[in-house]
Parts: C-alpha cells; sequence; structure tokens
C-alpha cells in the first residue's frame, strides 16, 4: 500500500471521528485556551467536576485544579454576555467548559460500572444509569474537550455579597426529563429563567442543547475537530 494511499486513508479518518490532540504536549494547557476567571471580568466560577459534587461523587480525571478552562473566542464571547448581564447586576457562573478527553473516558468507566450508583437520587433518580448515553445526557465524545462548549446559569448578588443561582427548575446536571431546556414540568418563573439565558447565548453566539437548558457551545468554535486532551491544573 503506497503512502498516498495511507494519507488519503488517514485524512479521511480523522475528518470523520475527529483528531485527538495528545502530541506530547497533553500536560500543558494549549495555547489557545484561558482560565475563564482571568479572562472575563465579574463571571462567577466553580469546577464541580474537581471536587466530590457531581454525578460521579468525586474528582475527575483531568480535573487537578478548582478552574474554569475555555478557548479564546469562548472567553470573548462571554465577556460580551457577562458585560450584558452586569447592567442589571446579575453575572455568569459557570459549572464547566474546558474538559479533557481523560475526564470522557472516565465517564465512560464509570457508566460501565453497574455497581457504582452512589448518586443516583441527586443525580439521575428517573433515568437508568445505562441510559445515560442513549438519552444525550452523557457523550463518548464532547464538545466541551473541544474548548467549545460550556456549562453555565446566571446568578444574581445578594444582601450579604453571595452569588445565588436563579431558579431554573432544576439544578445543573440533573440528567432528567425536565432539565430539557425546553421543559414545561418546571414552574413559570424557571421557564422564564432558563429563555432569559438562552437568548443571552444565542445573542453572543452560542447554540442551546435541548436536553440540558445549561449547556451551550458556540457555533464558531475554533477547534471544530479536534479533541484535547491536557489536564486542568
Amino acid at each position: 500500500m503506497n503512502m498516498k494511499y495511507l494519507l488519503v486513508i488517514a485524512a479521511t479518518f480523522a475528518a470523520t471521528v475527529g483528531v485527538f490532540a495528545m502530541n506530547g504536549e497533553d500536560d500543558v494547557m494549549h495555547e489557545g485556551f484561558v482560565d475563564v476567571r482571568e479572562a472575563v471580568p465579574g463571571v462567577v466560577a466553580t469546577a464541580r467536576y474537581a471536587g466530590n459534587d457531581n454525578f460521579i461523587g468525586g474528582p475527575i480525571d483531568g480535573y487537578n485544579a478548582d478552574k474554569v478552562i475555555v478557548s479564546t473566542p469562548v472567553a470573548v464571547a462571554l465577556a460580551k454576555a457577562q458585560a450584558e448581564l452586569a447592567i442589571d447586576g446579575l453575572a455568569l457562573k459557570l459549572f464547566d467548559g474546558y474538559r479533557p478527553q481523560r475526564a470522557v473516558d472516565h465517564f465512560m468507566r464509570w457508566i460501565a460500572d453497574a455497581v457504582d450508583t452512589r448518586n443516583k437520587a441527586d443525580y439521575y433518580p428517573g433515568v437508568a444509569k445505562a441510559d445515560l448515553v442513549r438519552l444525550g445526557y452523557i457523550a463518548e465524545k464532547s464538545g466541551h474537550s473541544r474548548g467549545g462548549s460550556v456549562d453555565l446559569t446566571i446568578v444574581k448578588q445578594s444582601a450579604t455579597g453571595e452569588w445565588i443561582e436563579l431558579d431554573m427548575g432544576s439544578p445543573w446536571d440533573l440528567f432528567d426529563e425536565k432539565s430539557h431546556a425546553g421543559s414545561t414540568l418546571v414552574g413559570a418563573a424557571a421557564q422564564a429563567n432558563r429563555k432569559k439565558l438562552m437568548n443571552l447565548m444565542v445573542k453572543h453566539g452560542f447554540k442551546p442543547y435541548s436536553e440540558e437548558w445549561w449547556h451551550f457551545t458556540l457555533i464558531a468554535e475554533k477547534y471544530p475537530t479536534t479533541f484535547f486532551d491536557f489536564p486542568i491544573k
């Protein structure tokens, strides 16, 4: 088989499944990524996958620090959305941004472990663990690993200075039908808040995800076929 034919096969494969950026630099943050707290003034961020408060119940592989990392174009778009919210004393709160491929692999190992359902009551009470991928709540390949997707909500500041999440009808990462972006299983106030978030994000170049009200992907993402694996630290 000649080299030209091999290159054609390789190019076709890469275009089909995406490129995994693990080329000896998988321990160093890519130059096209930034810490959202440093890049977006006023934003609030908490890396839930770096701690125990998530559907697995412990730190996820690759989340070695309480940081939310995003690609630079995502940060630019988020800054515009944040500036608009700030006019009304509100802010964006991010739960997740860039997700190392090793974290996605961790999710898949957890899915395969039928015994570990320790956080089922809090995160997927009405869904069988084995169905989480089929129903679109967890993906074997994630836009988060491309640096183009974010999980977020809107918060307001209390009299004591604490940032309080607006009522969205369901918490982040609750894998349930009522977490679908257009669900009518939540109250009118929550529906209005979800619409406010969606309108804001769409205005600034993001597209929503129907199964999760908190998940948005930048339409003009910079790395649409590249899945990165550098750890967050």
